[in-house]
């Protein structure tokens, strides 16, 4: 399984980005899918969730109204369209696969497959 996450980069606050995650080795469409985010001397935290059809999505408390998570079975894709960003969204963000659709979105214990990671950078 190799889940490999793009779509980093530096932008102004206030800027947009959109992340993507190509998944390959996996049923896709039988895994719900995660993007997470660590900052410097902080730890792995949840960012969004969205199950297999893409009907629910969840997010942080933090990122709600300002974030978008989305996917497209047919490219074995997951999106992160992040807009309004600020500098405390700076971190190296992570896709997360789970083929066994735990409720527990938002826990790194959910989810089997890691992508390697792309960083973002927001500067005020």
């Amino acid at each position: 399984v190799q889940l490999q996450a793009s779509g980093g980069g530096l932008v102004q606050a206030g800027g947009s980005l959109r992340l993507s995650c190509a998944a390959t080795g996996l049923i896709f469409s039988r895994n719900s899918m995660g993007w997470f985010r660590q900052a410097p001397g902080k730890e792995r935290e949840f960012v969004a969730a969205i199950t297999w059809t893409g009907r629910w999505t969840y997010y942080a408390d933090s990122v709600k109204g300002r974030f978008t998570i989305s996917r497209d079975n047919a490219k074995n894709t997951v999106y992160l369209q992040m807009n309004s960003l600020r500098p405390e969204d700076t971190a190296l963000y992570y896709c997360a696969a789970d083929p066994g659709g735990n409720t527990r979105y938002d826990e790194k214990r959910s989810y089997d497959y890691w992508g390697q990671g792309t960083q973002v950078t927001v500067s005020s």
